[in-house]
């Protein structure tokens, strides 16, 4: 079974969240949406689109979305099939939370990491 296959996401806090998103927008030149982050669209070698997205997002440090973590950061990774491996590392003694969210943006499952890190797993849709 493969586990990991690449990047969904990075996630992090700011202590002023609207302010370091403009810092990215002006002097970066990343799209910062309403929401607080955009999303890349992968390609191919041309520039030609292929299926896939990685999302970059800057969050107030007041959010909770990384708890029981207290890191200011949390990195989401694609898997190809999000039970599978969330019983592989049940078996293996790792810290799952037992919630798995499902909906039309994919499957969602998190493990903690030997240091008190959120990972967040994520199989998307079909197609994506």
């Amino acid at each position: 079974m493969k586990r990991v296959t690449g990047i969904g996401g990075i996630f992090f806090k700011a202590k002023d969240a609207p302010s370091l998103q403009a810092w990215y927008k002006r002097h970066l030149g990343i799209d910062v949406q309403a929401w607080g982050g955009t999303a890349f669209s992968w390609t191919d070698a041309e520039g030609k689109p292929v299926a896939g997205t990685t999302v970059w997002s800057i969050g107030s440090e007041a959010g909770d979305h990384f708890a029981p973590s207290t890191a200011p950061f949390m990195v989401n990774y694609r898997v190809e099939d999000l039970h599978a491996l969330v019983k592989a590392l049940k078996q293996e003694g790792c810290s799952v939370l037992e919630k798995i969210d499902e909906s039309e943006y994919g499957k969602f499952a998190w493990v903690i990491d030997p240091e008190g890190n959120k990972v967040e797993l994520w199989q998307p849709p079909e197609g994506q």
